[in-house]
């Protein structure tokens, strides 16, 4: 499979071209530049693996949650290419992104820590994951995961709360993953306590990871139409404020 993946829902900008089982992925922190470095990223991809945009078989979008502009703006830019191409469009939730980055990154310890002589081997890579970011206004969006097979499987509804709200669904040793743990002062770690095995709250979501969950999406009849791809902002208030716009902008009378 040949797949252009975008995933600009946070601070962090990552644009990834996957051709079978080969990626290459560029990434960097870069708030308020996504727009500027989203397609240049996309065209030199392409050119470095060998690609015409019309080689393409499908487009992978991070659809959020995220910070609201960040999310517009990937999800805009994929439904773009896409109805360009006349390519379905994959997307996948963020949180399950960053999950999957955070098992990968498990695994390669493990992988580090055998070498070393490590006892427990296997053990991080299949820890139950909760992905958090920094929603901002004093709450984190949090999603919670495991591995099942070659993939992962949600173990409930993504949420935005508070630090202080936050259930996890039962089991121990939870490998937590996200600028969520790092917002309000680690309040979701003290939240959590023994319950988490290992923190990582400086991870970002990355389109290398997006786009291996993509095509996990791709295998399953995940592929929709651009059209039909809907942002998860989380929030109920973001939509009633554009609700609020759209009435402002009508004509009275």
């Amino acid at each position: 499979m040949r797949l252009l993946a975008i995933e600009t829902s946070t601070e962090a900008c990552s644009v990834a071209v996957l051709v079978g089982d080969a990626v290459i992925e560029r990434f960097e922190l870069a708030p308020r530049r996504h727009a500027e470095l989203v397609l240049p990223w996309s065209e030199a991809l392409l050119a470095e693996a060998g690609l015409r945009r019309a080689d393409l078989d499908a487009i992978a979008v991070g659809r959020g949650p995220g910070a609201f502009t960040g999310v517009r703006l990937g999800i805009s830019i994929a439904q773009g290419i896409a109805l360009a191409l006349d390519r379905p469009l994959l997307p996948v939730s963020t949180l399950a992104v960053l999950a999957w980055g955070g098992l990968r990154g498990a695994a390669e310890g493990e992988a580090a820590g055998r070498e070393g002589g490590a006892s427990d081997a296997g053990a991080a890579g299949t820890r139950p994951v909760l992905a958090a970011i920094d929603a901002r206004m004093g709450e984190v969006y949090v999603g919670a995961f495991v591995r099942e097979g070659s993939g992962l499987r949600a173990l409930d509804r993504e949420v935005v709360a508070a630090p202080e709200a936050v259930e996890l669904p039962p089991g121990e040793d939870w490998h937590g993953v996200g600028t969520g743990f790092a917002a309000a002062d680690g309040a979701l770690v003290r939240r959590l306590g023994s319950r988490l095995a290992a923190v990582d709250a400086e991870a970002l979501p990355r389109a290398a990871d997006l786009a291996r969950l993509a095509v996990l999406a791709h295998v399953a009849g995940g592929a929709v139409a651009p059209e039909r791809v809907e942002p998860a902002y989380l929030r109920d208030n973001v939509a009633l404020t554009l609700a609020e716009q759209v009435a402002a902008r009508a004509p009275r009378g």
